[in-house]
């Protein structure tokens, strides 16, 4: 828990400006049980934003929608708040006490879920999905900074990929938890139980959960305060910070953007039920999804691993990742299907400790929050307005003009897989400016 002592440190800590080494004894216990506590939180923000996508089918057919009015719905309404709101957050936890205003943010956005869920009407529903994403945005900044702050530069890899193993989790419960009790409870009843389920892990994380002092680990550390002026001018004088950015944002479009209509698409295309799909889905998010994130940390947990190796491995295993994506939506097998999700769902996790650990590493220690609300601005835009409504209504355009309008979504997402060749790409492009701009950013010694 915060306690006056803390200021001390943070204070002592803002105006110590001479280089040293980090020594492991440093990441102990404190360290350990607040990323466990972020990996929950993470979990829950990922399971009541992906719930919707197991339950596009029963909520489009009571609702009376179409593909588009699915995207805008689900997709839209909490992007454009979400991304409105996660610049002003990052702001605020660069700023205040950090696992305050997350805990505050998992109360208002799972209370906003359970709203969803006792709405009545589409307009009901579009404003309490708002209120989601307004909670939604003020987590991902300040989990970020709050780890970098707990984590050497060298540690920081693997940190955030066990952190991304929330993903996988949030993604199983939206997906298995949504298809078991969808059956049960509808798709109302399911959402306001994933929204209750939020409020015990705000309240563990307010009571239990320690504020960590900011530019712990860093080599240099000042009491510079940042803008969001002087963080973007920095930012576009960083050129792999720059690559990353674009990878990361067309990445989360090919990946994330993808698997937010795979449900509808295996419904379709391959007669599952809503309960089949999502359980499928479900499984591959919770076990490979899972082993694809423990593999990761194990490998990044090897400190002579250069960040030059760190953005390679994300960009092999996206351009192998987009191989098979494009083999799931032009195959009419389900069972090669299904293998070959196995190797797609597991890809879309295994760049988020990496890369989070990238981002941290290319900026100052007082920019940390913001560059998380910029980097979350350019993918959520992509992933969660771009891919469900553009997605969305080029299925319905496409429809219109095959003799098997079934299929249109299939036919769809088999062209948007090749984003992820782009993704990949600026991966591998990042590491020739790596290491000089780690330097500037005062993560490493020259």
């Amino acid at each position: 828990m915060y306690t006056p002592n803390d200021e001390a440190v943070l204070t002592a800590s803002a105006v110590n400006t001479s280089p040293r080494a980090t020594s492991p004894s440093r990441i102990g216990f404190g360290a350990w049980f607040m990323l466990f506590m972020l990996v929950m939180v993470y979990a829950v923000n990922i399971a009541d934003r992906y719930v919707l996508s197991t339950l596009i089918e029963p909520l489009k057919h009571d609702l009376n929608l179409s593909d588009t009015s699915v995207g805008f719905l689900t997709g839209v309404t909490l992007a454009v708040f979400y991304v409105t709101a996660g610049i002003p957050m990052g702001v605020l936890a660069d700023k205040v006490n950090r696992k305050r205003l997350t805990a505050a943010c998992i109360g208002l956005w799972s209370g906003m879920t359970v709203l969803c869920g006792l709405s009545q009407t589409y307009w009901q529903f579009a404003l309490a999905r708002i209120g989601v994403g307004v909670g939604e945005a003020g987590s991902t900044p300040s989990s970020h900074s709050m780890i970098a702050d707990r984590f050497p530069p060298h540690l920081r890899a693997t940190a955030f990929t066990i952190w991304g193993i929330g993903a996988c989790l949030g993604a199983w419960l939206g997906g298995s938890g949504a298809a078991w009790l969808v059956n049960e409870h509808g798709w109302r009843g399911t959402l306001v139980i994933f929204g209750l389920a939020g409020l015990p892990v705000a309240t563990l994380l307010w009571l239990l959960v320690r504020e960590p002092a900011r530019g712990l680990h860093d080599i240099t550390r000042s009491q510079e305060q940042s803008t969001i002026k002087s963080t973007l001018q920095f930012t576009l004088g960083q050129r792999a910070l720059i690559h990353v950015l674009i990878g990361t944002t067309v990445l989360t479009y090919w990946g994330w953007g993808l698997i937010w209509w795979t449900p509808s698409f295996l419904v379709r295309s391959h007669g599952l039920t809503v309960s089949d799909a999502g359980a499928m889905l479900g499984s591959i998010h919770g076990v490979g999804g899972l082993v694809a994130m423990l593999v990761t940390a194990l490998i990044m947990s090897n400190s002579k691993l250069s960040a030059e190796f760190q953005a390679r491995f994300v960009g092999w295993v996206t351009l192998v990742g987009s191989c098979a994506t494009l083999l799931i939506f032009s195959l009419d097998d389900l069972p090669r299907v299904e293998l070959l999700l196995w190797v797609f769902i597991p890809a879309i996790y295994i760049y988020l400790g990496p890369t989070s650990a990238l981002l941290q590493n290319l900026v100052k220690s007082s920019m940390r929050g913001k560059i998380v609300a910029l980097m979350l601005f350019a993918a959520n835009i992509t992933n969660l307005v771009l891919a469900p409504l553009l997605i969305g209504f080029l299925s319905d355009t496409v429809a219109e003009h095959i003799p098997d309008p079934q299929n249109s979504l299939k036919y769809v997402l088999f062209v948007m897989a090749f984003t992820g060749f782009w993704a990949g790409y600026h991966y591998l492009r990042c590491t020739r400016y790596l290491r000089q701009d780690m330097i500037a950013a005062g993560a490493i010694a020259e």
